[in-house]
């Protein structure tokens, strides 16, 4: 009897069964959110790729972009295979009334929690791409796709959470009813709210080291000199360009026109702000 009662003892969010439930809805909307970007944003509608936002000679060719989308996505399958291992191991716990509530709102908190990375990181500290790389309003779409895919799943999952256990679970989860715990919760919401702000805020800054400045990579089969006429036309003064013809480097008084030299063929046009460390030698280029 003793044996059949510490079995049926109710999960409860303490519990490394259910810790490792709500790990596996993490690490499985995380991937999932990922992917989500991935296929979408980069291969549907191709609307940048990881990296599309570095001006570097090394990245000029479109196959260097697609490893680079190829890499992304391995880590979301090995980050999407913990999330699985995870939920293999709490499948007891899954089998507990709850157990899917808990599972499904972690997973929102992971999904929205890889857009809401994404936005803050990729596109406005580190400057890898933005979500419409051709756009002239680019921190529109970034803040538009950031409410749709990141916040309101958030929100969604943290308002649905649960743990399993034999009885219902309160609407609000788990240390929701200590008014300190909400006066925390709320300081934590605060803070991610003011650095999501500032780091919006730093995507407005001129991009590059030198203001004005941007890589203008053309499609093929555009040559030289039709590429100096694009150029021309949105009164864009060549900096350098490589011995190929598609690669330019140009100086733009408002950098935020550059979207418009996609309309003029251009594949790829970046104005990444990270020209420091690793990142300046491969902007160079090796030295041979």
């Amino acid at each position: 009897m003793a044996h059949s009662s510490t079995m049926g003892r109710p999960i409860r969010p303490g519990n490394d069964a259910a810790k490792a439930l709500a790990w596996a809805g993490g690490f499985l909307g995380f991937g999932a959110g990922g992917f989500f970007d991935g296929i979408l944003l980069h291969q549907v509608l191709q609307w940048h790729h990881l990296l599309s936002g570095l001006r570097s000679p090394v990245l000029q060719d479109i196959r260097m972009q697609i490893l680079a989308d190829g890499v992304f996505h391995a880590l979301m399958y090995a980050i999407a295979a913990a999330g699985l291992w995870k939920l293999c191991k709490s499948r007891r716990s899954f089998a507990l009334p709850n157990g899917g509530r808990c599972l499904w709102s972690f997973f929102l908190l992971g999904f929205g929690a890889w857009h809401l990375m994404d936005a803050v990181f990729s596109h406005w500290l580190l400057g890898l791409h933005r979500i419409r790389d051709a756009s002239t309003t680019p921190l529109a779409w970034d803040v538009t796709w950031l409410v749709l895919f990141g916040v309101l799943p958030m929100w969604i999952g943290w308002h649905r959470r649960c743990w399993p256990a034999k009885e219902d679970c309160s609407e609000k989860g788990p240390g929701s009813g200590a008014g300190g715990n909400r006066g925390a919760g709320h300081g934590r919401v605060a803070a991610v709210t003011l650095a999501i702000a500032g780091a919006a805020l730093v995507s407005l800054q001129p991009a590059g080291r030198e203001n004005g400045e941007v890589m203008v990579l053309f499609r093929p089969g555009i040559s030289a000199a039709s590429a100096m006429d694009r150029l021309a036309a949105v009164d864009a003064r060549v900096v350098w360009a490589d011995r190929s013809g598609a690669l330019w480097a140009v100086r733009m008084d408002a950098a935020t026109r550059a979207g418009q030299l996609y309309a003029q063929g251009a594949m790829l046009v970046s104005n990444s702000r990270m020209g420091l460390g690793c990142l300046s030698w491969v902007a160079a280029g090796p030295q041979t």
